[in-house]
Protein backbone atom coordinates (compact mmCIF):
# COMPACT_ATOMS: atom_id res chain seq x y z
CA UNK A 1 0.00 0.00 0.00
CA UNK A 2 1.32 3.43 -0.93
CA UNK A 3 1.87 5.95 1.83
CA UNK A 4 -0.29 8.68 0.27
CA UNK A 5 -3.68 6.96 0.87
CA UNK A 6 -2.59 6.20 4.43
CA UNK A 7 -1.72 9.84 5.01
CA UNK A 8 -5.04 10.89 3.52
CA UNK A 9 -7.03 8.59 5.79
CA UNK A 10 -5.10 9.66 8.89
CA UNK A 11 -5.55 13.32 7.99
CA UNK A 12 -9.28 12.72 7.67
CA UNK A 13 -9.30 11.41 11.25
CA UNK A 14 -7.49 14.52 12.50
CA UNK A 15 -9.98 16.80 10.77
CA UNK A 16 -13.14 15.00 11.85
CA UNK A 17 -12.39 14.25 15.50
CA UNK A 18 -13.66 17.46 17.11
CA UNK A 19 -11.30 17.45 20.06
CA UNK A 20 -8.22 17.64 17.82
CA UNK A 21 -8.98 20.87 15.89
CA UNK A 22 -10.27 22.16 19.24
CA UNK A 23 -6.89 21.49 20.84
CA UNK A 24 -5.12 23.42 18.08
CA UNK A 25 -7.55 26.30 18.47
CA UNK A 26 -6.91 26.26 22.23
CA UNK A 27 -3.17 26.33 21.53
CA UNK A 28 -3.55 29.51 19.48
CA UNK A 29 -6.02 31.18 21.85
CA UNK A 30 -4.22 30.39 25.11
CA UNK A 31 -0.73 31.23 23.85
CA UNK A 32 -1.80 34.52 22.29
CA UNK A 33 -3.85 35.55 25.31
CA UNK A 34 -1.11 34.83 27.84
CA UNK A 35 1.50 36.57 25.69
CA UNK A 36 -0.76 39.62 25.43
CA UNK A 37 -1.05 39.70 29.24
CA UNK A 38 2.72 39.33 29.59
CA UNK A 39 3.18 42.20 27.14
CA UNK A 40 1.52 44.69 29.49
CA UNK A 41 3.32 43.44 32.60
CA UNK A 42 6.10 45.17 34.51
CA UNK A 43 9.38 45.33 32.55
CA UNK A 44 11.69 46.79 35.19
CA UNK A 45 13.14 43.39 36.17
CA UNK A 46 16.94 43.42 35.52
CA UNK A 47 16.63 39.97 33.93
CA UNK A 48 13.86 41.08 31.58
CA UNK A 49 14.00 39.21 28.25
CA UNK A 50 11.67 40.84 25.70
CA UNK A 51 11.71 37.85 23.34
CA UNK A 52 10.81 35.30 26.03
CA UNK A 53 8.21 37.68 27.48
CA UNK A 54 6.62 38.02 24.04
CA UNK A 55 6.49 34.25 23.56
CA UNK A 56 5.87 33.28 27.19
CA UNK A 57 2.29 32.30 26.40
CA UNK A 58 3.80 29.11 24.96
CA UNK A 59 4.45 27.85 28.50
CA UNK A 60 0.75 27.35 29.33
CA UNK A 61 -0.23 26.99 25.66
CA UNK A 62 1.94 23.94 25.13
CA UNK A 63 -0.51 21.94 27.26
CA UNK A 64 -2.86 22.12 24.27
CA UNK A 65 -0.08 20.95 21.95
CA UNK A 66 0.69 17.86 24.03
CA UNK A 67 -3.06 17.21 24.37
CA UNK A 68 -3.34 17.29 20.57
CA UNK A 69 -0.56 14.75 20.14
CA UNK A 70 -1.78 12.48 22.92
CA UNK A 71 -5.44 12.48 21.83
CA UNK A 72 -4.59 11.89 18.17
CA UNK A 73 -2.98 8.58 19.13
CA UNK A 74 -5.03 7.54 22.16
CA UNK A 75 -8.26 7.81 20.15
CA UNK A 76 -7.06 4.73 18.25
CA UNK A 77 -7.22 2.66 21.43
CA UNK A 78 -10.90 3.38 21.99
CA UNK A 79 -13.72 1.15 20.76
CA UNK A 80 -11.42 -1.05 18.69
CA UNK A 81 -10.41 1.74 16.30
CA UNK A 82 -6.82 0.50 16.15
CA UNK A 83 -7.91 -2.92 14.88
CA UNK A 84 -9.78 -1.27 12.03
CA UNK A 85 -6.81 0.97 11.21
CA UNK A 86 -4.40 -1.98 11.14
CA UNK A 87 -6.82 -4.05 9.09
CA UNK A 88 -6.64 -1.31 6.45
CA UNK A 89 -2.88 -0.81 6.90
CA UNK A 90 -1.33 -4.07 8.10
CA UNK A 91 2.20 -2.65 8.17
CA UNK A 92 2.20 -1.07 11.60
CA UNK A 93 5.35 0.96 11.10
CA UNK A 94 3.89 2.57 7.95
CA UNK A 95 0.66 3.39 9.77
CA UNK A 96 2.44 4.91 12.76
CA UNK A 97 4.71 6.98 10.50
CA UNK A 98 1.64 8.37 8.76
CA UNK A 99 0.03 9.12 12.12
CA UNK A 100 3.14 10.97 13.28
CA UNK A 101 3.26 12.97 10.03
CA UNK A 102 -0.34 14.18 10.28
CA UNK A 103 0.32 15.21 13.88
CA UNK A 104 3.56 17.00 13.05
CA UNK A 105 2.41 19.10 10.09
CA UNK A 106 -0.64 20.84 11.63
CA UNK A 107 1.18 21.24 14.95
CA UNK A 108 4.06 22.97 13.16
CA UNK A 109 1.83 25.21 11.03
CA UNK A 110 -0.43 26.22 13.91
CA UNK A 111 2.66 26.68 16.09
CA UNK A 112 4.23 29.08 13.60
CA UNK A 113 1.04 31.13 13.24
CA UNK A 114 0.56 31.13 17.01
CA UNK A 115 4.13 32.25 17.67
CA UNK A 116 3.84 35.10 15.18
CA UNK A 117 0.52 36.27 16.62
CA UNK A 118 1.85 36.05 20.19
CA UNK A 119 4.96 38.04 19.27
CA UNK A 120 2.94 40.77 17.57
CA UNK A 121 0.40 41.24 20.36
CA UNK A 122 3.04 41.15 23.09
CA UNK A 123 5.30 43.60 21.27
CA UNK A 124 2.40 45.99 20.93
CA UNK A 125 2.00 45.90 24.70
CA UNK A 126 5.70 46.12 25.48
CA UNK A 127 6.21 49.18 23.28
CA UNK A 128 9.72 50.68 23.55
CA UNK A 129 10.82 47.85 25.88
CA UNK A 130 10.94 45.53 22.85
CA UNK A 131 12.75 47.92 20.51
CA UNK A 132 16.06 46.18 21.07
CA UNK A 133 14.87 42.94 19.50
CA UNK A 134 16.57 42.25 16.19
CA UNK A 135 14.87 40.72 13.16
CA UNK A 136 17.04 37.62 13.36
CA UNK A 137 16.15 37.02 16.99
CA UNK A 138 12.44 37.39 16.28
CA UNK A 139 12.59 35.03 13.29
CA UNK A 140 14.51 32.51 15.36
CA UNK A 141 11.95 32.81 18.16
CA UNK A 142 8.94 32.31 15.87
CA UNK A 143 10.44 29.43 13.87
CA UNK A 144 11.89 27.80 16.98
CA UNK A 145 8.57 28.13 18.78
CA UNK A 146 6.72 26.38 15.95
CA UNK A 147 9.26 23.56 15.87
CA UNK A 148 9.20 23.27 19.67
CA UNK A 149 5.41 22.91 19.78
CA UNK A 150 5.54 20.30 17.03
CA UNK A 151 8.18 18.30 18.92
CA UNK A 152 6.17 18.41 22.15
CA UNK A 153 3.10 17.15 20.27
CA UNK A 154 5.17 14.28 18.83
CA UNK A 155 6.65 13.54 22.25
CA UNK A 156 3.12 13.19 23.62
CA UNK A 157 2.08 11.08 20.64
CA UNK A 158 4.94 8.64 21.23
CA UNK A 159 4.13 8.34 24.92
CA UNK A 160 0.45 7.81 24.15
CA UNK A 161 1.35 4.93 21.83
CA UNK A 162 3.57 3.44 24.53
CA UNK A 163 1.09 3.89 27.39
CA UNK A 164 -2.02 3.33 25.23
CA UNK A 165 -3.83 6.04 27.14
CA UNK A 166 -4.26 9.76 26.64
CA UNK A 167 -5.14 10.22 30.31
CA UNK A 168 -1.97 8.46 31.47
CA UNK A 169 0.12 10.47 29.01
CA UNK A 170 -1.26 13.82 30.13
CA UNK A 171 -1.03 12.77 33.78
CA UNK A 172 2.69 12.29 33.20
CA UNK A 173 3.43 15.28 30.95
CA UNK A 174 1.42 18.05 32.60
CA UNK A 175 3.18 17.67 35.98
CA UNK A 176 6.49 17.45 34.12
CA UNK A 177 5.84 20.74 32.34
CA UNK A 178 4.16 22.64 35.15
CA UNK A 179 5.88 21.24 38.25
CA UNK A 180 9.15 19.46 37.58
CA UNK A 181 10.72 22.02 35.24
CA UNK A 182 9.70 25.12 37.19
CA UNK A 183 9.55 23.99 40.80
CA UNK A 184 12.12 21.22 41.02
CA UNK A 185 14.23 22.27 38.05
CA UNK A 186 16.12 25.09 39.74
CA UNK A 187 17.07 22.81 42.63
CA UNK A 188 18.49 20.02 40.46
CA UNK A 189 21.13 22.07 38.65
CA UNK A 190 22.18 21.34 35.09
CA UNK A 191 20.26 18.04 34.96
CA UNK A 192 16.99 19.96 34.57
CA UNK A 193 18.43 21.81 31.56
CA UNK A 194 18.09 18.58 29.59
CA UNK A 195 14.39 18.10 30.27
CA UNK A 196 12.45 18.26 26.98
CA UNK A 197 10.50 21.42 27.73
CA UNK A 198 13.22 23.39 29.49
CA UNK A 199 15.81 22.60 26.82
CA UNK A 200 13.50 23.43 23.93
CA UNK A 201 12.36 26.73 25.41
CA UNK A 202 15.88 28.17 25.15
CA UNK A 203 15.05 28.98 21.54
CA UNK A 204 12.46 31.46 22.86
CA UNK A 205 15.05 33.51 24.74
CA UNK A 206 17.03 36.50 23.54
CA UNK A 207 19.83 35.81 26.02
CA UNK A 208 20.80 32.47 27.50
CA UNK A 209 23.60 30.85 29.44
CA UNK A 210 24.54 27.37 30.51
CA UNK A 211 25.41 24.18 28.66
CA UNK A 212 22.85 24.46 25.87
CA UNK A 213 22.02 27.14 23.32
CA UNK A 214 18.80 27.74 21.35
CA UNK A 215 19.32 25.13 18.64
CA UNK A 216 21.17 22.57 20.75
CA UNK A 217 18.34 22.84 23.29
CA UNK A 218 15.82 22.24 20.53
CA UNK A 219 17.90 19.24 19.43
CA UNK A 220 17.57 17.81 22.96
CA UNK A 221 13.79 18.12 22.71
CA UNK A 222 13.96 16.41 19.30
CA UNK A 223 15.88 13.51 20.86
CA UNK A 224 13.20 13.14 23.55
CA UNK A 225 10.48 13.17 20.87
CA UNK A 226 12.34 10.64 18.70
CA UNK A 227 12.89 8.34 21.67
CA UNK A 228 9.20 8.50 22.60
CA UNK A 229 8.14 7.77 19.01
CA UNK A 230 10.53 4.82 18.78
CA UNK A 231 9.22 3.46 22.08
CA UNK A 232 5.66 3.91 20.84
CA UNK A 233 6.46 2.16 17.55
CA UNK A 234 8.10 -0.72 19.45
CA UNK A 235 5.05 -1.08 21.68
CA UNK A 236 2.75 -1.01 18.68
CA UNK A 237 4.70 -3.79 17.00
CA UNK A 238 4.99 -6.01 20.08
CA UNK A 239 1.55 -5.74 21.61
CA UNK A 240 -1.81 -6.92 20.35
CA UNK A 241 -4.15 -4.37 18.83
Amino acid sequence: MELTPVLRSEWLKIRTLRSLPGALLALFAATTAFSAIAGVSETSDPGFDPLFTSLSGVVPGQIAAVSFGAMAVSSEFQSGALRLSLAAVPRRGRWFAAKAAVIAVPALLVGLVTALAALLVARAGLGPAADGLGTGEQVRGVVGCGVYLMLMALFAAGLAALLRSGVATLSLLIPLILVVSFVIGDATGTVADFLPDKAGQLVLRETYDGTLGPWSGLAVTAIWAAAALLAGAWSLRRRDA
